[in-house]
């Protein structure tokens, strides 16, 4: 799994693992920041956790480089882009095999510089209707790459961000882990 941020997603996803709903296993978290919440959730998980090019000297292909690397390295299968805040560059030999959640239904309010509680402002400025999440397969654009799962819910007249993001994060905690069973279903046949 990939973070930026808190790891509110990781923290989802190893309950959903030690509960028994979600067959899988986190076998290697890998920060692009230091001193982190999701690093100390890692900790606190016993999850193995690493740091790779904090100081952003490295360019894309050698942070991905290191990156899939240290993937391989602890036999990672899948990877889980949540809450991840830099560009990747996906090796060939991984393409089908990442996926990124993204707090919108793509192909609306993606793209460089749509994430978080940016996505959440948009999505009240234009005034829609409908908002969600999207696990999608990455390639080598921002928030593009096949859909895999979608879940909607309504925009509220009372909704402001914040309360936007937290109904959003409802549904990305059901969406991940049914896209990474739904993988999984695939990658067997």
């Amino acid at each position: 799994m990939l973070v930026s941020g808190g790891g509110r997603s990781l923290e989802n996803l190893a309950e959903e693992i030690a509960s028994g709903s979600l067959d899988a296993r986190v076998a290697l978290v890998v920060a692009n920041k230091a001193g982190i919440g999701a690093l100390e959730r890692c900790e606190r998980l016993g999850i193995p956790a690493l740091v790779v090019d904090a100081e952003r000297a490295l360019v894309p292909t050698d942070f991905s480089a290191a990156v899939f690397g240290a993937v391989e390295d602890a036999g990672c299968e899948l990877v889980v882009l949540a809450g991840f805040l830099r560009f990747l560059p996906i090796p060939e030999r991984w393409i089908g095999r990442v996926i990124n959640m993204h707090p919108s239904l793509l192909p609306a309010f993606g793209g460089k510089g749509f994430y978080g509680d940016r996505v959440h402002a948009a999505v009240l400025e234009r005034g829609v209707q409908f908002t969600g999440c999207t696990v999608h397969y990455v390639d080598n654009e921002y928030d593009h790459g096949p859909i895999l799962l979608q879940r909607c819910i309504a925009v509220s007249p009372e909704d402001d961000v914040h309360s936007l993001a937290a109904r959003v994060f409802e549904e990305e905690k059901l969406a991940l882990p049914e896209a990474i069973r739904r993988h999984a279903a695939r990658a067997r046949n």
